[in-house]
């Protein structure tokens, strides 16, 4: 059913998100009854008022996710059954589809028709495949001399701490809980103070859907005390995380404070899209250019934020790329119409501007956007040319809709300016020539190459960084391996 925008409207005045958090099997406000308010980037009104979670919440949403998984009662339970739990709570998801989408168009300003098809669709489309998933997952046996039998077993962690961020804030909250559930531990999600709302609707669902009372919690707070709590707390086998780097950081120091608790990290990132002379669809590869970095207003930790366009084609190459960005008109994100909607908060797109304002002083020419309107959300589609990759427009990740345009002339120089990044989460590589990719392909120091084509994944490929750009992989069975250990067994048959 296609709603109007008079028709989202009217739902919007009439929305009534959950404003507790969940844990232990219950809605809970936070045990000191401090708490903060949801804000709509769009329109700048509040949404609703949520639990300030803090040290003692996050001590009895753990004790309760220990003792359920300590009791068996998911962890226990076979593959099968777990995996029926988890479909029952993905058919609630796609029951409450629109809500969910509303929930996160109002909390993160982005248009309504993207979160319903991909916040909201890729979302169940990755619930329900990491539920079938799990009985796909064998154990192993050793190659070992016939006098003994040694076996892999794969077994969950314990609790996991999944902290994510505002930018897909249901998409990554599936990506990070549920491969840790499936496979048998118990969740604890703390999601960005800023987008909490589609959260605390997804426990809801999973207490209807009849996981146990532990198995899965949220918990709603700032990431200093929330985050920190949990990321400290001796009883969380495992940390889940997609943010920024300086934060990452931050998590890594935790685990070697507390417990060595696994860290998996999905942080920054400065894509370099690389686009050669010998192209062969100039046309498509512009809309993915653009599309690379002005979806969802630019923030995005994979953006192909660095435009490298061989010397012979770049005025024409840049001309296309800016008559794409001319079309993203910033407009009612509850309008069905509507491509481009705001940034995340007033003070996100401040931290922006004085990126574009940067830009501007180091010498880089402006080609299209800019600032936009002082003490809004909003910043319009950005292009900058004649960019030096020492800039700090080139260097930061702006998580904007910040496009830097770089000017390179061999095969050398365009690997080089790639690859002088302290990021390594993602790159493209346009050419018409196969061996050009395949050659340049294992000289580029990212997660991720794309040849052809920008910024498109499945949930069966694995996902994750280089250098700075975090560790471990989101996606995939491969992602199994960062929320279970392989225990070795040895039976000894001679007896």
């Amino acid at each position: 059913m296609t709603l109007t925008r008079d028709e989202w409207h009217a739902r919007a005045k009439a929305i009534a998100p959950e404003t507790h958090a969940f844990y232990a099997g219950q809605a809970r406000k936070a045990a000191t009854g401090e708490s903060f308010v949801s804000i709509n980037p769009a329109t700048g009104v509040a949404i609703a008022e949520l639990p300030a979670c803090g040290a003692e919440d996050v001590e009895r949403a753990v004790a309760a996710a220990k003792e359920a998984f300590d009791s068996g009662v998911w962890s226990g339970q076979p593959p099968a059954i777990r995996k029926a739990s988890l479909l029952a709570w993905a058919d609630l998801v796609e029951r409450d589809w629109q809500h969910l989408a509303l929930l996160e168009s109002l909390d993160t300003g982005k248009p309504i028709r993207d979160t319903l098809a991909i916040d909201v669709g890729s979302s169940l489309k990755s619930m329900r495949w990491f539920a079938e998933a799990i009985d796909k997952v064998y154990d192993e046996i050793a190659p070992v001399p016939a006098s003994a039998l040694a076996m892999l077993r794969r077994r969950p962690l314990g609790v996991v701490g999944a902290i994510v961020p505002w930018n897909f804030p249901l998409n990554m909250a599936i990506i990070k809980i549920m491969p840790a559930l499936a496979a048998g531990n118990s969740v604890i999600l703390k999601p960005s103070e800023l987008t909490s709302l589609s959260a605390l609707h997804l426990a809801k669902l999973a207490h209807e859907a009849g996981l146990p009372g532990g198995v899965f919690s949220v918990l709603t707070g700032v990431g200093p005390e929330t985050g920190r709590a949990l990321a400290l707390h001796m009883d969380v086998a495992c940390l889940a995380f997609t943010g920024s780097t300086a934060v990452g950081k931050l998590l890594l120091g935790y685990a070697a404070q507390s417990n060595l608790k696994r860290v998996n990290l999905e942080c920054g990132g400065k894509s370099a899209n690389i686009v050669f002379a010998d192209v062969g669809d100039p046309a498509k590869a512009a809309m993915a250019a653009a599309n690379g970095i002005f979806q969802n207003m630019g923030q995005i930790c994979n953006a192909g934020s660095r435009l490298l366009v061989e010397a012979s084609i770049y005025d024409e190459f840049l001309e296309s790329v800016a008559a794409q960005a001319a079309g993203r008109v910033p407009g009612d994100p509850l309008d069905p119409q509507t491509r481009y909607g705001t940034l995340i908060s007033t003070a996100h797109a401040e931290r922006v501007r004085g990126f574009i304002r940067s830009g501007r002083g180091e010498g880089a020419r402006l080609v299209a956007g800019g600032e936009g309107e002082a003490g809004t959300a909003v910043v319009p589609p950005t292009i900058f040319a004649d960019v030096q990759n020492t800039m700090e427009i080139a260097r930061e990740e702006i998580f904007g809709p910040v496009l830097s345009v770089i000017r390179f002339e061999t095969d050398d120089e365009a690997i080089h300016i790639a690859n002088d990044s302290p990021y390594g989460l993602a790159s493209a590589i346009w050419t018409a020539s196969l061996p050009r990719a395949l050659r340049l392909e294992p000289r580029l120091q990212t997660g991720v190459v794309w040849v052809n084509t920008l910024r498109v994944g499945d949930i069966t490929v694995p996902f994750g960084g280089m250098k700075q750009s975090g560790l471990g992989r989101d996606k995939s069975i491969h992602c199994f391996d960062e929320v279970t250990a392989v225990k070795s067994v040895w039976v000894d048959l001679e007896q």
